[in-house]
């Protein structure tokens, strides 16, 4: 791994933007394995985030890991736990990002924060409307593929964020991308799928009268 010392700016950006992605989707997660990378020395953590690493702090991320890697298998279930940390996951994007760079500047901090919080909105709500989407089907094999191919992706991105940089910012890059073609997709799809199911509504009550 590259020793925090020898970490440029543009490699903190790097780490910084990949922890508010990656919160959007899976932040329990973040916490838990960046925390116990940490713990265990697999990393150097910056000084801001080593309190991920402090064993109360990972007992609690731990806990709500478990939690959510399984409520995020069910369907409908992930749905409702998606709309409840719309609250959460992009607030606590930013304070990751910002934490990054907890010995600079405020300025410098805030300029993390909000790269941190705008990305962390960006992946939730493309993960959040892209998930309601499958839940139409009533299979669920779809959401359990869609949940845990997003599991493997923040694990692959934490990883490559600390030993590889360069890697993690070139896959962040076409990330952000695919959030920034699909995510209009997405909320079109569920919009109409809305106006549709309005119309039934509408329609047996006109029926009834």
């Amino acid at each position: 791994m590259t020793a925090l010392s020898q970490l440029d700016t543009w490699q903190l950006a790097t780490i910084a933007a990949t922890l508010g992605f990656a919160s959007g989707l899976r932040l329990y997660a973040v916490l838990f394995v960046v925390g116990a990378a940490g713990w265990l020395g697999w990393v150097d953590l910056p000084p801001g985030l080593a309190v991920l690493a402090h064993p109360l702090v990972l007992a609690a991320s731990g806990f709500m890991c478990f939690v959510e890697f399984f409520a995020d298998k069910i369907p409908a279930i992930d749905s409702l736990w998606d709309a409840v940390h719309t609250l959460i996951r992009i607030p606590a994007g930013a304070a990751l990002a910002a934490s990054v760079f907890g010995d600079s500047s405020s300025a410098t901090m805030l300029a993390a924060a909000i790269l941190g919080g705008t990305l962390a909105a960006g992946s939730h709500f493309t993960k959040a409307g892209s998930r309601a989407l499958i839940n139409t089907s009533p299979e669920p094999f779809s959401n359990w593929g869609t949940s845990l191919t997003e599991d493997v992706a923040v694990g692959g991105l934490l990883w490559l964020a600390f030993a590889h940089p360069a890697v993690a910012l070139a896959v962040l890059a076409l990330l952000v991308g695919l959030v920034i073609w699909l995510l209009p997709r997405v909320w079109r799809a569920i919009r109409r799928i809305a106006l549709r199911i309005s119309g039934w509504f509408g329609n047996s009550m006109t029926e009834h009268r």
